[in-house]
């Protein structure tokens, strides 16, 4: 009777690699990876770029220190954001479609 006991915390243990195995592979390893290309994307950042920043705001990088970004928002007016608020690049073709579409 207690070879089974046995066998069932081996199969216990097997599904709880497995498990974790699973969580891996569909939830941290993407994240990680998605985290690797924003830090990427945030190094490469240069002047002269069109951003999005994660609040919406669009501008035109001036300035870069290693926490902050200098953007102008409109003729004038220049504001300071967290490097890492900066979302993405901003694209005019395709905002443009999204409201013809």
């Amino acid at each position: 009777m207690q070879g089974g006991g046995v066998e069932s915390l081996i199969s216990a243990f097997i599904w709880m690699i497995i498990l974790i195995a699973i969580f891996y592979f569909l939830l941290y390893r993407p994240q990680q990876q998605q985290r690797k290309k924003h830090e990427e994307f945030l190094k490469n950042l240069k002047k002269g770029d069109k951003v999005v920043t994660s609040g919406g705001i669009i501008g035109e990088v001036k300035q870069i220190t290693d926490k902050t970004v200098t953007l102008k928002v409109s003729e004038g007016t220049m504001i300071k954001v967290l490097k890492s608020s900066i979302a993405t690049y901003f694209n005019e073709e395709e905002s443009s479609e999204k409201k013809e579409g």
